[in-house]
């Protein structure tokens, strides 16, 4: 499966059974971490050592764009070929390249790399974010990465490191370290059903017949005081992750995160005003061998 995600859920890509508000949240979703976060994404596609700068772009997971906007910026002579398993998250990305003017440069393949690799031409550069460690054979699909690489050609892999905090510690006041738990236990989750998810993707590039280059990490900490995207992303991050916990909490803490999602309610997380934006994401620049 080749989706990206701002943080992965279970997983955070809707199922072939989602409904279409699943979807159209997903989406709005992805479109609030590439708004919330596009300062340390444009961050990193400037750290990439390229060397020069490349034509032909493949993002795999492309999910609404984050990461294709983010590239067509850095390299403004590039053309990015957009790749992701949703026709709904493809159509977004286009209508927004197309309100950008910039439809000429991007390029949309509807493909399950799962299934069948297409044709993705011979790019310079490839990126994968929060998309590798859904893949179900992630040895294969480096594989097939280094061979789609012009010679010289970069891989860029970048991971997360799970669902972002919000609450500041001791919040919410009537169940101090909710979100903590759900942390906890959205970790059980995964581990059981993404079990690529927190791989040593350094040592996968290098027995796929990668050099890794060079490698970080990019802390997130941002707010408060925090915008009003903040404010939603955090509210359809936690609505994402109640999906994979809902059976496994406490009754007293699922209430309690329910007050929070209730965009109604005194204790809507929407009210808060000492939100902030904690997470990190690791990057992998890789060459060919």
């Amino acid at each position: 499966m080749t989706h990206a995600s701002p943080h992965t859920s279970s997983p955070h890509t809707p199922s072939p059974h989602a409904t279409e508000h699943d979807s159209d949240d997903h989406a709005e979703l992805l479109d609030l971490d590439a708004e919330v976060l596009a300062e340390h994404l444009a961050d990193i596609t400037g750290w990439l050592p390229v060397g020069a700068d490349p034509r032909q772009i493949v993002d795999l997971g492309c999910g609404t764009g984050a990461g294709t906007f983010a590239l067509l910026e850095r390299f403004p002579r590039a053309q990015v070929t957009a790749v992701d398993t949703s026709a709904g998250h493809l159509a977004r990305l286009l209508r927004k390249a197309e309100a950008a003017g910039l439809a000429d440069r991007v390029h949309a393949v509807q493909a399950d790399l799962d299934a069948g690799w297409p044709d993705l031409g011979r790019p310079e550069l490839i990126w994968a974010s929060a998309s590798m460690h859904h893949m179900a054979d992630p040895g294969r699909t480096l594989r097939r990465v280094r061979d789609t690489l012009a010679p010289g050609g970069l891989f860029a892999v970048v991971e997360l490191a799970g669902f972002p905090r919000f609450l500041p510690e001791g919040a919410p006041e009537d169940r101090p370290g909710l979100e903590e738990r759900c942390h906890a236990a959205n970790d059980r989750h995964h581990a059981e059903h993404v079990p690529h998810r927190g791989a040593d993707w350094g040592s996968e590039l290098t027995a796929a017949g990668f050099t890794v280059e060079a490698e970080r990490t990019v802390s997130v900490d941002i707010g408060p005081p925090h915008t009003d995207a903040v404010g939603r992303y955090a509210l359809g991050s936690l609505r994402r992750m109640r999906g994979s916990v809902a059976q496994v909490l406490a009754a007293e803490d699922l209430a309690a995160l329910d007050r929070l999602l209730d965009t109604e309610g005194p204790d809507s997380i929407l009210r808060r005003d000492d939100l902030a934006v904690r997470t990190e994401r690791m990057v992998w620049a890789a060459r060919r061998s």
